[in-house]
């Protein structure tokens, strides 16, 4: 007989036998955050309500407004500041106010999404989890300010001092995380991350056709999607085509900074305006359209947790080129074409030969959603889920 009970207060573990347990997660960037982060945290949030309804999910969420990108689910209960003094100071009821809720919602596992636990977590006797992205910061200290690596550095150190379990992103985040934090490796479990499923589904001939016209987007084109600042390296894309005199408009599509600027100047020296198009702000449903009708997806980052990006255009069936090292290959693995970071003249040869040839695109499409499958939200929440009751029960 298969016997079902809540596991929150109750410790018994027998065979033919099924949690129901009590989650919680740090919700803040599910619902306030546009970037890989909360597509991170949005994506296991929903992934796990949907195929594991079975369980209840408390989302702790800092401030009352409704989040720009996030509305909540179904199985969920919204957990927000109940004093005065935490309504006006939101951050500080994240950081110091969240674990007398936790405790008082009487939590199985509560999972921090991102780099962070509340202080406090150990006081709760509730087991904890924090899911670690990457220590690009310490990696690569000249792209971050020195205010910045110090807060996050005793961030990441309270975090994987209290939790009883991490998870990694990338296998090269495990490795990061070790090297730089001194973490034993028995004690991070890698699982990796999924992306939106609206980019398994092809889009409707009408919406690429009202996309297209919409964006004034070329026939053919090259797609960047990210942040577009040095770490991501857009600039080389433009430098390669420059460099090997490949005639192939780029559309870039990202949260703009200076480095921008960086960007329009070479390409006003170079007089190749016309091949640039920036787009910034899109709607998401937008997206897996303007992927598709992409004749290559380029993502020249120096560096990466995991590259949801590379995801997305595989399962777009997006020809990948992206660099060696870090995670990508772990993402894109034998998919995707890589080049040395820095080499123009390689990643201008790599996106020349892929032009080139329509059998080799396809090729590419073919392979790449192959690869996008082992990444599906049925393997990943249910290694989470495995994940969650080893924590319980050691």
């Amino acid at each position: 007989m298969n016997i079902c009970f809540t596991f929150a207060g109750d410790q018994r573990i027998g065979n033919n036998t099924c949690f129901k347990m009590k989650i919680g997660f740090d919700a803040k960037r599910a619902f306030f955050n546009n970037s890989g982060l909360g597509n991170y945290s949005r994506w296991f949030i929903e992934a796990l309500t949907t195929l594991h309804p079975e369980h209840q999910y408390l989302l702790y969420k800092p401030r009352k407004d409704k989040g720009t990108y996030f509305r909540g689910l179904q199985h969920c209960k919204v957990i927000r500041p109940q004093s005065a003094y935490y309504k006006a100071l939101p951050d500080m009821w994240r950081t110091y106010g969240m674990s007398k809720e936790i405790k008082k919602q009487g939590l199985d596992i509560f999972h921090g999404l991102s780099h962070e636990l509340p202080v406090g977590i150990a006081k709760t006797n509730v087991k904890s989890i924090v899911t670690m992205h990457d220590a690009i910061f310490l990696r690569f200290p000249h792209l971050f300010d020195r205010t910045y690596r110090t807060i996050f550095k005793l961030k990441y150190k309270h975090a994987l001092n209290m939790a009883n379990g991490v998870i990694a992103i990338s296998q090269q985040s495990k490795d990061d995380i070790v090297h730089y934090f001194g973490t034993h490796p028995d004690r991070i479990k890698v699982i990796y991350q999924g992306c939106n499923p609206i980019y398994y589904n092809k889009a409707e001939d009408a919406l690429k056709k009202q996309i297209k016209s919409k964006y004034q987007l070329p026939d053919n084109y090259i797609l960047y999607v990210g942040t577009i600042e040095p770490r991501k390296n857009l600039l080389g894309i433009f430098e390669a085509l420059v460099q090997e005199g490949i005639d192939m408009p780029v559309v870039a599509i990202g949260r703009p900074t200076k480095y921008l600027d960086d960007i329009k100047r070479f390409i006003k020296h170079h007089n190749i305006e016309s091949k640039a198009i920036f787009l910034h702000n899109l709607e998401t449903p937008e997206l897996p359209a303007i992927y598709q009708m992409a004749t290559l997806f380029a993502y020249p980052s120096i560096f990466e947790g995991f590259g949801i990006p590379i995801l997305e255009a595989m399962n777009s069936g997006t020809p990948v080129i992206t660099s060696k090292g870090s995670c990508f290959p772990e993402v894109g693995g034998e998919a995707a074409r890589y080049a040395k970071y820095g080499d123009t003249e390689e990643l201008g040869q790599l996106i020349k030969s892929i032009l080139g040839s329509s059998m080799l695109q396809s090729d590419m499409a073919i392979k790449g959603r192959q690869q996008a499958l082992k990444f599906r939200e049925e393997k990943v929440t249910k290694d989470l889920i495995d994940y969650y009751k080893n924590i319980l029960t050691h």
